[in-house]
């Protein structure tokens, strides 16, 4: 049985995004959305999400290049002028790991994004970090920490195993996302060890912004038997204030709603669902 998660990531950016949420899971594959509890439609995907009952809902952790849910003057060390998070993420990784001031301001606006997701009166299916910043240590210390008190049992680990990329694109195969391997190994064995479940294998990150539909449908016919697997995307309806550029956002929610991608998911020895499904 070929156990699978699709997830849409920043949910809550826009309204674009949104609605391609709401197409992807009523019309497509789609069964999780991680939603930024400080992105300027948070509100309304909370709403779009209470009249989607079966669509999982999770916290995106943003604490890189986003607003932060706490006022910026009482987080200084983990923004800019302009009051949003940092983008130089390596050496904000070294002040969170080195500065007590700075593990603390961190602690602080974690604590605040958990609150501000339960204050939506959703179910937590489950965490992960915008760009996996919750790879670096301290980070994933304090989600733990500070996650056990809301209910905390599921994350992302950001482990893509290049011999199914290599099935479907030989070049992706040389990607440089394996770098992230080890890191991932020591971040699955954290998680696992405080009893939080994590998948045992996960696909975007080598074609994030364009898991178009020959890449989707060839994961969903290479996907192994065993254990469990999540796919995430980054649907919207088309670009918006803020996102990537370059990024297929509606390639993407139209790989999602391919009626011979929804055809493969229907497949019997598919079983679709979000985390808190599958614990």
């Amino acid at each position: 049985m070929k156990k699978l998660i699709v997830t849409a990531d920043d949910f809550g950016a826009a309204r674009e995004v949104n609605e391609a949420v709401e197409i992807a899971h009523r019309d497509g594959i789609l069964t999780a959305a991680s939603l930024m509890v400080g992105a300027p439609a948070a509100f309304d995907a909370a709403e779009r999400a209470k009249r989607m009952p079966d669509l999982r809902v999770g916290l995106h952790l943003v604490l890189v290049e986003g607003r932060p849910v706490l006022p910026p003057h009482t987080i200084p060390d983990l923004v800019g002028r302009d009051g949003l998070f940092r983008t130089d993420m390596a050496r904000m990784g070294a002040d969170i790991f080195f500065r007590p001031a700075v593990r603390r301001q961190l602690e602080g606006e974690i604590n605040a994004q958990f609150d501000a997701f339960q204050a939506m009166g959703l179910r937590l299916d489950h965490v992960n970090a915008h760009k996996h910043f919750h790879l670096h240590p301290t980070i994933a210390s304090t989600i733990i920490r500070v996650g056990r008190s809301f209910g905390l049992h599921s994350a992302r680990v950001p482990y893509e195993p290049a011999r199914v990329l290599a099935g479907i694109d030989s070049k992706a195969a040389r990607a440089p996302i394996a770098i992230m391997a080890p890191w991932s190994m020591l971040l699955r064995r954290r998680f696992r060890a405080d009893h939080i479940a994590t998948p045992d294998r996960v696909f975007g990150l080598r074609w994030s912004g364009a898991m178009t539909q020959p890449r989707l449908l060839g994961l969903l016919r290479r996907l192994p038997e065993k254990g469990l697997s999540e796919i995430y995307l980054h649907p919207a309806t088309g670009p918006y204030p803020g996102s990537a550029p370059g990024y297929c956002y509606a390639e993407e929610l139209a790989a999602l709603t391919d009626p011979e991608v929804v055809s493969a998911a229907g497949e019997p020895d598919f079983q679709l669902g979000g985390f808190s499904d599958f614990l």
